[in-house]
Formats: C-alpha cells, sequence, structure tokens
C-alpha cells in the first residue's frame, strides 16, 4: 500500500510541476493586446486560466492528501516497530564479584 501510495504521490508531483509551469503569469495577457501573439492559444483567447487553475488546485489537493496519508502510515508503523515486546531473561547473579575466566 506504502509503494502504492508513494509512486501516486511521486506522479501528482511531477504532474503539478508541470502544470505550474505551463501556466501563464497574469500580466502575460497585457503583452497580447500590443500585438505579441499570445493571444492565439491553443485553449482559445481567453487563455487556458479555467482549466488549468482548477486542475492544478484538484492536483495540489491531491498531493496534500497522498501526503497525509502517507504520514499517517509511516506514523502507524513506526508505533507498531516500537511497541512491540522483546521478552528479556534477566536473573541475579550468585555473586556480586565478577567472573574472570582464567587464560
Amino acid at each position: 500500500m506504502y509503494a502504492i501510495l508513494l509512486t501516486i504521490h511521486v506522479i501528482v508531483a511531477l504532474m503539478l510541476i508541470g502544470l505550474v509551469l505551463i501556466q501563464q503569469g497574469k500580466g502575460s495577457q497585457t503583452g497580447a493586446s500590443f500585438g505579441s501573439g499570445a493571444s492565439t492559444t491553443v485553449f482559445g483567447s481567453q487563455g487556458s486560466g479555467g482549466f488549468l487553475s482548477r486542475f492544478t488546485g484538484f492536483l495540489a489537493a491531491a498531493f496534500f492528501v497522498i501526503s497525509l496519508m502517507l504520514a499517517y502510515i509511516l506514523n502507524k508503523e513506526a508505533r507498531q516497530a516500537h511497541s512491540i515486546a522483546v521478552p528479556v531473561n534477566v536473573e541475579a547473579p550468585a555473586s556480586s564479584k565478577p567472573v574472570i575466566p582464567a587464560d
């Protein structure tokens, strides 16, 4: 489960980076009015603001939720690892003096 979530997390992160790099800045439409040619985009003269910004928000929310899920899984596994009781057989020595082997 952890490996699947981690793979999805990396894919979402890469898609989020790509979408942020594709988007145009808020001041880029000003240049289109002066003839820079940016008004004829693939997504139409309105630009791609609606679709890309909504999809970026969706990916950001998915990234956040998957991050929380991964943190929860790792925390749960760490608690289980520390809660394992190891039986220890402790016996008191017969004498208080340490035993030194003879060479």
